[in-house]
C-alpha cells in the first residue's frame, strides 16, 4: 500500500507484540468500516496510540513508586493528546461509506 510509509510499517512489526498488533488491527477496522474514518497515515497513528494507550494502562505501580506513577500520568495525558489530534483530523476527512483502500491497509499491515 503506498499511502502508508515503510517506515510505519515497520515501526508496527518493531514496536508491538503479537497481543497488541491485533488490538491496533481490531481498532483499525471498527475506525474505517464502523466510523468511516480513511485509511491514512492518521488513521496508523491514532491506533498506534490507541494502542500504547492500552499497554501504559495495563501498567500498576507499587507503593512507594511516585516516579513511575508521574510517568504514567504525563504519558496517559500525551497520549490522550495525540489521540484526540489524530481523531479530529480523520473526523474531518470521514467517508461516508467505508474507505475502499481500507481492506489494503488491514492487508498490508498484516501481511
Amino acid at each position: 500500500m503506498s499511502a502508508l510509509r515503510k517506515e510505519l510499517k515497520e515501526r508496527f512489526i518493531r514496536d508491538l507484540p503479537p497481543a497488541e498488533k491485533a488490538l491496533f488491527l481490531k481498532k483499525a477496522k471498527e475506525a474505517i468500516f464502523q466510523k468511516g474514518y480513511r485509511a491514512t497515515e492518521d488513521l496508523f497513528h491514532y491506533c498506534y496510540f490507541l494502542t500504547l494507550k492500552e499497554r501504559l494502562r495495563g501498567i500498576r505501580p507499587g507503593r512507594g513508586e511516585g516516579h513511575l506513577r508521574l510517568l504514567l500520568v504525563e504519558g496517559t495525558r500525551d497520549m490522550d493528546g495525540a489521540i484526540r489530534l489524530y481523531r479530529e483530523r480523520l473526523e474531518a476527512d470521514k467517508l461516508p461509506t467505508p474507505d475502499t483502500e481500507g481492506s489494503k491497509f488491514i492487508g498490508y499491515l498484516s501481511g
